[in-house]
């Protein structure tokens, strides 16, 4: 690609508790083949297992950036690692992922060609890679759908977290993940509906393929609480009232008055006021542009 030697790329990686996992990510990025200078960033969310530590005596120390924070959770920690990267162009990564030979430069192309505002790959279990999923999609109870058999470059309702990638000035301009989520849940499909909503568009790529470990169990302790937390700030975040009653009907294994109280009490109203200025197209657009029966 013109130019594509000059521009810097910033891999983020948030890691808590991941074992083994960040240094065979590190050692698959760093052993494909790519002419696209790239550094990674590593943001270390509170492990306790000693997981990133190798870093600082790694052979290709000085491409990697190590940031240690005390448990802010999956949204605040890529925002964190957004922050410290020198790149004009981000890859968000889970820190258990394998690589393919120029999988940055082709996951690029779209981007710098105006196809596509964000990208993601095919992405197949390491236990299955002929069967990658391409991109997501929601179902009537806001859960994760893989598209599958594609070929072409699509548009996607959700960009997985696991790999996507964005120019530095969108992702800014959007305001990044959500800065009020809490460990974990949603953070992708927020991200990917204020996107669509904001102007922005998310295709898939899938002439580009990345192996991802998908386990049965986080590594670190994820409540019902605060999954719920994160779906309901999304919902007055971006929903019409309609939209949040049925969130609302979507918490059975926690107390909905609590939880809903939190999210009121944490600027969630500001934050849609500003959204709802700032957006080019509403949520019904978004649930009947890409079929989402919700």
């Amino acid at each position: 690609m013109e130019n594509q030697e000059k521009t810097l790329v910033s891999l983020i990686l948030p890691a808590k508790n991941e074992g083994s996992h960040v240094r065979t990510t590190i050692r698959s990025a760093f052993q494909v083949k790519t002419d696209c200078p790239f550094e990674i960033i590593v943001v270390d969310d509170g492990s306790a297992d000693g997981s990133c530590d190798f870093i600082s005596t790694h052979e290709r120390a000085e491409q990697i950036t190590l940031v240690r924070t005390e448990g802010i959770g999956a949204a605040a920690a890529r925002n964190l690692g957004a922050e410290h990267a020198k790149g004009e162009y981000f890859i968000f990564c889970d820190a258990h992922l394998f690589f393919e030979d120029f999988w940055i430069e082709r996951l690029l192309e779209p981007i710098l060609t105006g196809k596509a505002d964000s990208t993601t790959p095919g992405i197949a279990n390491t236990g299955l890679p002929n069967w990658p999923g391409y991109g997501q999609t929601l179902d009537g109870n806001l859960s994760i759908v893989w598209h599958t058999g594609k070929l072409n470059l699509f548009p996607t309702a959700v960009l997985p977290g696991g790999c996507f990638a964005i120019p530095k000035q969108v992702f800014f301009d959007i305001g990044g993940f959500d800065k009020g989520f809490r460990v974990w849940g949603y953070e992708d499909v927020e991200i990917s509906i204020k996107m669509w909503l904001f102007g922005y568009t998310c295709y898939v790529e899938p002439a580009v393929k990345i192996l991802h470990v998908f386990r049965t169990a986080h590594p670190y302790q994820v409540s019902w609480d605060h999954v719920y937390y994160n779906m309901l700030r999304m919902a007055y975040s971006h929903f019409k009232e309609e939209r949040i009653e049925k969130c609302r009907k979507l918490v059975q294994y926690a107390n909905l008055s609590e939880i809903e109280s939190q999210v009121l009490e944490n600027g969630v109203m500001e934050q849609r006021e500003i959204y709802m200025k700032r957006r080019k197209y509403d949520d019904d657009w978004y649930m009947q542009t890409f079929n989402i029966p919700f």
